[in-house]
């Protein structure tokens, strides 16, 4: 595929804390990545290294209407990590923020997706949240296990969110959109 752009959204959650490394491993894989926030992942995410590694600031809010639009969709999505609000929202199709409009317009376009729940074990058994996760894989979005890369989900211990984020391995994330999209 020619186009290699993936649109990264970042929710506010310790993981986003490394999004520079996220960055990194798709620029090194030969992706040029782009990176989005939601509100809360404005005080986890250093905007300064995101602008150094790959020209552009974080963007956390819609454009202005003076400026130009993007002209094509990215090859793929990816939420990185997810929280709970962001999963629930999206799954029921509210786009009530600049980050869940790129969301969910991945969804209804039927664009490759991978989604990466960090999301504690108190919140896992909300009874909405099954019910979301299940409405994200029928979809076609690829929910990928925080804690080994591998096709699932699975809740994170509340107070171990620094140990899963030192374990993460980035590649992981590259090579499950380098496998949706056959890179």
């Amino acid at each position: 595929m020619a186009d290699r752009s993936v649109t990264l959204v970042v929710c506010g959650a310790p993981l986003t804390l490394r999004t520079s490394d996220l960055v990194n491993a798709f620029l090194g894989a030969g992706w040029w990545p782009r990176v989005v926030g939601t509100s809360a992942a404005r005080d986890w995410l250093n905007a300064d290294a995101v602008k150094r590694l790959t020209g552009q600031p974080p963007q956390f809010d819609y454009r202005a209407p003076t400026l130009e639009r993007r002209a094509d969709p990215p090859a793929a999505l990816v939420v990185c990590p997810a929280t709970f609000n962001t999963i629930n929202k999206a799954a029921a199709g509210a786009m009530d923020t600049y980050a869940l409009g790129q969301f969910c317009e991945a969804i209804g376009m039927g664009l490759p997706t991978v989604v990466v729940p960090m999301v504690n074990d108190k919140l896992w058994g909300h009874p909405v949240w099954a019910a979301s996760l299940d409405v994200l894989r029928g979809a076609g979005v690829r929910l990928v296990d925080i804690h080994t890369g591998q096709l699932g989900a699975a809740p994170t211990k509340s107070g171990t969110g620094p140990e899963v984020m030192e374990r993460f391995d980035p590649a992981w994330l590259v090579a499950q959109v380098d496998a949706l999209i056959g890179g």
